[in-house]
């Protein structure tokens, strides 16, 4: 009997989509403590990677599951908000699952970089700054299985350091959407092109997260 109930319970542990109502909820009540909890609960859908020996690094891949997004959408929430509404408002769109790839600039791909236009004979370009969209230089391809999956949407925003008196260029997120029920194999590949440097590719089997 033990096993039975194990067996039926397993696949509420794993990704899953649709959510069903309790899962809704459950991810409701989590996004809404508003604390350290919800980055631990999160923590979990992201891998981290080292800095490369040449080119960009590629700091981090996170895997947002219908369930992550659930969370994250409560969490975004503050005030009269209750777990009814965040059913309802979970229903009304479609179940995705969104992959972040961070960029982060190294001393082979710094965020100066020579300028186009020399400064004067004989002289070395001035450093400038790179534009804040350079991310469009990479190339991210997901993959279920071998096959590669198309994006809902696709986008980027530039990241930054701040201090009281600047902010400094330190790299930028691509954030890839996909149909939730595109994962059939739930085995996933990123594979990454940069402009410079060799080809990033991790490995995910999606079916490991909630």
């Amino acid at each position: 009997m033990l096993a039975t109930l194990l067996a039926c319970a397993q696949p509420l542990l794993a990704f899953q989509t649709p959510l069903s109502e309790e899962a809704i909820r459950e991810a409701y009540f989590l996004g809404q403590h508003h604390d350290e909890s919800v980055t631990r609960a999160l923590e979990k859908y992201t891998q981290y990677f080292p800095i490369p020996d040449y080119g960009p690094q590629i700091t981090s891949v996170t895997y947002l599951t219908p369930f992550a997004l659930a969370i994250v959408a409560a969490s975004n929430h503050i005030g009269n908000y209750s777990a009814q509404q965040a059913q309802i408002d979970h229903r009304a769109q479609p179940e995705t699952v969104q992959i972040q790839v961070g960029i982060r600039f190294t001393d082979s791909y710094p965020a100066l970089i020579p300028s186009a236009t020399p400064n004067s004979r004989g002289s070395h370009p001035a450093l400038v700054p790179r534009p804040n969209d350079f991310w469009h230089d990479f190339q991210v391809t997901v993959f279920d299985g071998e096959k590669a999956l198309e994006p809902i949407s696709q986008q980027g925003r530039p990241d930054y350091n701040c201090t009281e008196y600047s902010c400094f260029l330190t790299g930028a997120t691509i954030l890839l959407d996909f149909p939730a029920d595109a994962f059939l194999k739930q085995d996933i590949t990123v594979q990454v092109d940069p402009p410079e440097g060799d080809q990033f590719v991790s490995n995910l089997d999606l079916s490991a997260l909630r």
